[in-house]
């Protein structure tokens, strides 16, 4: 059964007979409660009551980890030594992290696997947050986390995110993730969204930011591999007529 409603967003007229006798006996028209509230009675169905959500980061981890290096690499060039940078937990930054030369920096960080991940290098001070641990997405977030964050001073912030739309913006998974991320991009001198190609017009239930909220965006040689057309044609067709934006110009390579 568990299976099956979670193939499914409702699981309603499905044949219980075919179940176990076991499923069989609850009746067709009552099913409550198997798994320790896994499955709920839903108008004589079963549905999950499980949230979406982002997928996990052992799934993300297998995803589209070539994009995911090329950002990396890319934000990289932004970090100077002897500054305060600020990885957040997701699956790029854990890719920054892998690439960090070992240099002298003063880095925060709401991922446990990210600051193991750093404690390879001899040179970063390398500051975890307290906080609660979300099991899904190995992220750092609460009360606590967000009083730590508030003392500290922060030069680089690299944020990840899990949809970026016109409408919405930037968007996570879980309300806690979105108070961490808006709290940096406050706390941040410079803010960096790092968006992956899977997150191009993809939408979660929190927005954290809008576009207009950020200091850089790395997704353009991405979206270049992607789509096969140049970053302003691509940001024209996407961002700026959408949005009725008619005498923006946006020329990275000539105005850097």
């Amino acid at each position: 059964l568990l299976q099956l409603q979670n193939s499914k967003v409702d699981a309603q007229g499905f044949d219980v007979t075919r179940l176990s006798d076991a499923l069989t006996a609850m009746g067709g028209e009552s099913i409550v409660a198997v798994k320790s509230g896994t499955v709920v009675k839903f108008r004589g169905g079963a549905k999950s009551v499980r949230h979406a959500g982002d997928p996990e980061f052992n799934v993300r981890m297998r995803d589209n980890n070539s994009g995911k290096l090329l950002i990396a690499r890319k934000a990289m060039d932004l970090i100077q030594p002897h500054s305060s940078v600020f990885l957040d937990a997701s699956t790029t930054n854990l890719m920054l992290a892998r690439s960090l030369p070992d240099i002298h920096l003063n880095i925060i960080t709401t991922g446990p696997s990210i600051a193991l991940e750093l404690c390879r290098l001899h040179n970063p001070a390398i500051t975890l947050c307290c906080g609660t641990v979300n099991r899904k997405n190995l992220a750092l977030s609460g009360q606590n986390t967000l009083e730590m964050l508030d003392k500290i001073n922060i030069d680089l912030a690299f944020i990840g995110v899990s949809g970026c739309s016109v409408d919405a913006g930037f968007t996570c998974g879980t309300e806690a993730d979105m108070l961490v991320k808006q709290l940096v991009i406050q706390k941040a001198r410079t803010s960096v969204v790092m968006c992956s190609k899977d997150k191009l017009k993809c939408l979660m239930p929190y927005t954290f930011a809008q576009l207009s909220d950020v200091d850089y965006m790395i997704l353009g040689y991405v979206v270049e591999k992607t789509t096969g057309e140049d970053l302003d044609i691509w940001l024209k067709k996407t961002f700026y007529e959408p949005l009725g934006l008619t005498h923006l110009t946006y020329n990275p390579m000539e105005h850097g």
